[in-house]
């Protein structure tokens, strides 16, 4: 039993567990867009950028507050550079993202170095600092996490619509465009929720992976935020157990936590690694279906020279339809070089 209470009867213990409870809120909320979306790169990036805003807070000599606040407003402005240099398709997303990802981040080393304390600094934006965090760092993250699910549960049926299906979105009067940056913007503020906890490096993955694992584990839209809520929560309380005892960093186990829950999410949950099984049976069954007119062939499956599955061969001779690839391709009557039966 006192291996179970022991931990909690440290204040910074007490403090760090409020702070996981609270990102798992935030990022549980906007985990699950991010999840739906493949917007994982997008807040990766945005958890980066933040590096540039807390730089410039210490290079001011600003506090905790004025950190969270300086990475902040780089979130922000990442998620809104983000929207303005793909508006009407100008640049491709992923490219508007690697450029604002690689200038923030640049500029926040570049910052960091010109201070004497830049080692400790650093590694303490990179990788967090939970056990390190304070009543005011909790009143600042808990007014983030609150005005991220209030803005959420405000616009969730125009979110969701603009998730799932955009032109439909758009067609039934939607502000598409407008949802869009507007979730760019909550991203931005949950991963700067997240920053506090883990760093820059991980805060991404506090967002992603309680979301992944609910996505595997139910298919209820509103029961994912939950799910995803929820194993955020045990992962910090698992994590915290595991830097305690065995005299682990707390932020990154918290996240390796996080990382394993989803696993056995994928590989025991309803819609992980069970419900991709079926396909494998219609593979084999499709593998076993007699082959085609025109080919032949000693053995029920094939491999190596010549392999048939379906109606398509692979290997070094191979049939896709009538068009013929690989060394020699007989259709019919008729053979090819490397080419195309006429």
């Amino acid at each position: 039993m006192d291996w179970l209470t022991d931990p909690w009867s440290f204040e910074f213990m007490q403090r760090a567990l409020l702070a996981g409870i609270i990102v798992s809120v935030a990022a549980g909320m906007v985990g699950v867009f991010v999840v739906l979306r493949g917007l994982a790169f997008l807040g990766d990036a945005v958890a980066h950028t933040q590096l540039a805003g807390a730089a410039v807070a210490l290079v001011l000599g600003g506090g905790a507050v004025l950190i969270t606040l300086g990475a902040g407003v780089a979130a922000v402005m990442t998620a809104l550079g983000v929207a303005l240099l793909t508006l009407r398709g100008r640049l491709r997303e992923d490219t508007a993202i690697g450029i604002m990802f690689a200038g923030f981040f640049a500029l926040g080393v570049v910052l960091i170095s010109r201070q004497r304390t830049f080692a400790i600094d650093l590694g303490s934006l990179l990788v967090g600092h939970i056990l390190g965090a304070s009543w005011t760092d909790l009143i600042v993250m808990a007014a983030l996490a609150v005005v991220v699910t209030a803005l959420v549960l405000s616009f969730l049926p125009e979110l969701r619509f603009s998730a799932y299906d955009p032109e439909v979105a758009a067609v039934s009067g939607v502000p598409v465009g407008l949802m869009q940056v507007g979730l760019l913007v909550l991203i931005a503020l949950a991963t700067v929720v997240a920053f506090r906890l883990v760093g820059v490096i991980l805060a991404v993955a506090i967002l992603v992976t309680p979301a992944a694992a609910a996505v595997l584990l139910t298919r209820r839209f509103k029961l994912m935020m939950v799910t995803a809520i929820l194993v955020g929560v045990l992962s910090t309380v698992l994590g915290l157990y595991a830097s305690f005892h065995f005299d682990l960093a707390a932020g990154p186990s918290i996240v390796l936590t996080a990382v394993l829950l989803m696993v056995l999410s994928f590989v025991f949950g309803p819609h992980g690694l069970r419900e991709t099984l079926p396909s494998l049976e219609f593979l084999l069954a499709d593998i076993a279906e007699p082959p085609p007119p025109g080919w032949r062939r000693r053995a029920r499956i094939c491999w190596g020279a010549c392999c048939l599955v379906g109606d398509a061969s692979w290997g070094a001779c191979c049939r896709v339809g009538d068009v013929c690839w690989g060394a020699c391709c007989r259709v019919g009557d008729r053979f090819s070089l490397r080419g195309r039966a006429d």
